[in-house]
């Protein structure tokens, strides 16, 4: 969840009793897990208050940059009563030619985009799917035991960007074709959906995606801090 981004630096964890309900762990077994994160320096203890993500301070290099916001600093999927452990199962991997009804990525005009497509889990909850498209130019031969279930960190440590704005359009539209099984919806049926944007420091446009998402299960919820 911190490697990730999904947990951020001042942020407060959910309480033991909550982390042991939702990853299904005895809470003696978080506690020590808990111990051990606080030993190697990424949580602090304050008494009276909770558990918190240590905050790392800014270097003279990321300073002002935002280089450890996260997509997850803009947007989360999160179950309906709250939280969740974000897990993805990659469904297909593949250089598509780019679709002629959407903008070039990188001020450039490359003929092809990587397309992933994923299932969402929320905890042990099929929530959403996921179609994501990234350009070709970074990266040529890219193979799926490649990338990482956290893209945009993928994006950061192995094609040399980094996101750091987004724009989310949230409306209402229907299942794929190419639902797996996993998905408790059909083919066609009304769900909710995101369509976003996503430009790097660089003011680049990086990223297009789409995520239908189960409404029966989970919500998208956006905060800012």
């Amino acid at each position: 969840e911190i490697a990730a981004g999904h947990w951020q630096g001042g942020e407060r964890i959910p309480t033991e009793a909550e982390l042991a309900r939702t990853m299904g762990m005895a809470v003696g077994t978080v506690r020590k897990a808990l111990a051990e994160l606080s030993r190697r320096g990424l949580l602090e203890r304050r008494h009276g208050s909770g558990t918190y993500v240590r905050q790392a301070p800014d270097s003279p290099t990321t300073a002002g940059k935002n280089h450890r916001r996260s997509v997850y600093d803009f947007f989360r999927l999160e179950l309906d009563g709250g939280g969740g452990l974000p897990t993805a199962t990659l469904l297909d991997f593949r250089v598509v030619p780019k679709p002629a009804a959407q903008p070039a990525m990188g001020g450039a005009s490359s003929r092809h985009w990587y397309r992933v497509r994923r299932l969402r889990w929320l905890n042990d909850v099929p929530a959403a799917l996921e179609e994501i498209w990234f350009d070709t130019r970074h990266r040529k031969g890219l193979k799926p035991a490649q990338l990482s279930e956290a893209l945009y960190l993928f994006y950061k440590e192995s094609l040399g960007f980094w996101i750091a704005r987004v724009e989310d359009q949230v409306s209402v539209g229907a299942v794929p074709d190419w639902v797996p099984p996993q998905f408790p919806m059909a083919v066609g049926e009304a769900c909710g959906v995101v369509r976003r944007q996503s430009w790097s420091g660089a003011d680049q446009l990086e990223e297009i995606s789409v995520t239908w998402f189960n409404p029966a299960s989970a919500r998208y919820a956006a905060r800012w801090r």
